[in-house]
């Protein structure tokens, strides 16, 4: 038997006064990571996808600066080249002084991305800022291709997000610091902060106690992504509080990401998607701050042994697998994936059937040698199902087959890939390598509305994307063609918007096996 304290905190909802977005500084692009100088006279942020950036529209994001004037912020104007590469850009934090701005990413001389990993910094001058000089952070891995956190002067510490050695999941959260002129070995925030799905974009208050991040991985939050916080019970960084929605005057059925509050300027930033101009927009609230009450009572709670059922609900899946042509059951290999992962082989009649831990989000890959992989995302993270049957129809490899990537997307009028397109994504790279005398064309499609030339170039650059994804995870660019149609082969009327959505698609076609 043993006793557990648990610290609970709370938020109350109504201390907030109504957010409003940054409309001089937000753009139809997407906002991301915004800071604010010291002094509270600039504001440091990422615009993804601009055609001012240095890569142009396929660049993944660069450092963007307003400045602050008595009438409020002015456009944001391009951070120079200095600041900005052809990879992923954005601000950290700065020095007390301002004269030190920490970055995410290293740089190279070449204003290529760099091949190496980690956070860089560069010194103000009387010409503007120096070329960045990389920082080396011991056990530093990232295998995502998201980062983002923040440089907290009075800690000397980076917080961030990433997929390195110990993740649970997706991105979990992590903390270094920098010591005696040495970084730490990064520290894993622990398993009641960071789940089996995605934590993101983490910032800690002044006095770092309170952490706030983003996450999709929590049961009942309100959109894709939601804004938590908290508390830190002790110095070993691996003890929290039970992590707290910030509420509906934040959340949103969107997606908020880049929490964070300036005290110095008495305000907060945060992004979220939600009646966005573009992808996401930079939102502010500048009024009663969310405070944090430490309720008095610790609750008491006595362990005792349990087993696996008791601690956690199980939802039988069960169903078949079918040749999607001659309608036969074939036997296939079943992978549910998701804090671990669940395996199960259907029968030579197709039938199967596993129990797997219910309320969670599932990525799932049925394979059979002969056939495409298939993939398939099942989202019953909100619900205690006690049986639930999914049937699959497999596609025999041969020329000609097509294949539609339902779960694969992007941000609204760019190239920017959502989140949710990298499991099905990984799948046709593990059909690809399983399979290597297959080649194939990636189609792009949208539907009619808008400009007929330029939905055939953002067709066309999306597929390029998807292609260079592919290529960055060993597929030879030789394997793989690549053509964007715009609007000009629809598979359904346009006339609704449940219609346009299934024009609005991503395909391969097998042209050689």
């Amino acid at each position: 038997m043993k006793n557990w304290l648990i610290l609970f905190t709370l938020i109350s909802t109504q201390v907030f006064a109504q957010t409003k977005p940054l409309q001089q500084v937000n753009t139809p692009r997407d906002e991301q990571a915004p800071v604010i100088s010291p002094d509270g006279k600039m504001l440091f942020l990422t615009v993804a996808n601009h055609p001012d950036n240095v890569g142009g529209t396929k660049d993944p994001g660069d450092i963007w600066i307003a400045l602050r004037t008595p009438d409020g912020w002015t456009a944001p104007v391009h951070g120079g080249t200095v600041l900005n590469n052809r990879g992923y850009n954005a601000v950290a934090g700065l020095s007390r002084s301002g004269n030190e701005l920490f970055l995410l990413n290293h740089y190279t001389t070449t204003g290529e991305p760099a091949t190496t990993q980690g956070i860089a910094v560069s010194m103000r001058s009387s010409t503007g800022w120096t070329h960045p000089k990389n920082l080396t952070i011991p056990y530093f891995r990232n295998k995502s291709d998201h980062f983002s956190g923040q440089w907290h002067e009075d800690l000397q510490a980076f917080v961030f997000a990433a997929e390195s050695y110990n993740t649970l999941g997706a991105e979990d959260l992590y903390i270094t610091f920098y010591l005696e002129g040495r970084w730490s070995e990064p520290i894993h925030l622990g398993n009641l902060v960071n789940t089996e799905f995605q934590e993101m974009s983490p910032s800690l208050s002044s006095d770092g106690r309170q952490l706030f991040f983003a996450s999709n991985g929590r049961r009942g939050g309100s959109g894709s992504f939601d804004i938590y916080m908290s508390e830190r019970l002790d110095d070993t960084w691996k003890n929290w509080s039970i992590p707290v929605n910030m509420g509906p005057s934040i959340n949103t059925d969107g997606r908020e990401l880049y929490f964070r509050k300036f005290d110095d300027a008495q305000i907060a930033l945060y992004t979220s998607t939600s009646n966005s101009d573009g992808y996401g927009d930079i939102r502010i609230f500048q009024e009663n701050l969310p405070e944090v009450q430490r309720v008095d009572t610790l609750l008491k709670i006595t362990e005792r042994k349990r087993t696996y059922q008791d601690t956690v609900k199980l939802v039988r899946i069960f169903g078949k697998v079918t040749d999607a042509k001659a309608g036969n059951g074939i036997p296939a290999r079943i992978t549910f994936r998701s804090d671990a992962s669940y395996e199960v082989t259907a029968s030579a009649s197709g039938s199967y059937s596993l129990q797997i831990p219910s309320t969670r989000i599932y990525s799932i890959e049925v394979d059979n040698k002969g056939y495409i992989n298939l993939a398939e995302r099942l989202d019953i993270h909100t619900f205690e199902l006690a049986a639930l049957e999914m049937n699959f129809k497999l596609q025999a490899i041969a020329v000609g087959a097509t294949v539609n990537l339902k779960s694969v997307l992007f941000a609204q009028g760019t190239t920017e890939l959502l989140d949710e397109s990298y499991p099905e994504l990984n799948v046709v790279v593990d059909f690809l390598n399983a399979n290597p005398r297959v080649e194939i064309e990636l189609e792009g499609h949208t539907d009619n509305r808008g400009d007929r030339v330029k939905n055939v170039l953002l067709s066309q650059q999306r597929v390029d994307r998807i292609k260079s994804y592919l290529v960055s995870k060993g597929v030879s660019a030789k394997r793989i063609r690549g053509k964007g149609y715009g609007g000009s082969r629809p598979v359904a009327s346009n006339d609704t918007e449940e219609a346009r959505k299934l024009n609005r698609r991503v395909e391969f076609r097998i042209l050689k096996n």
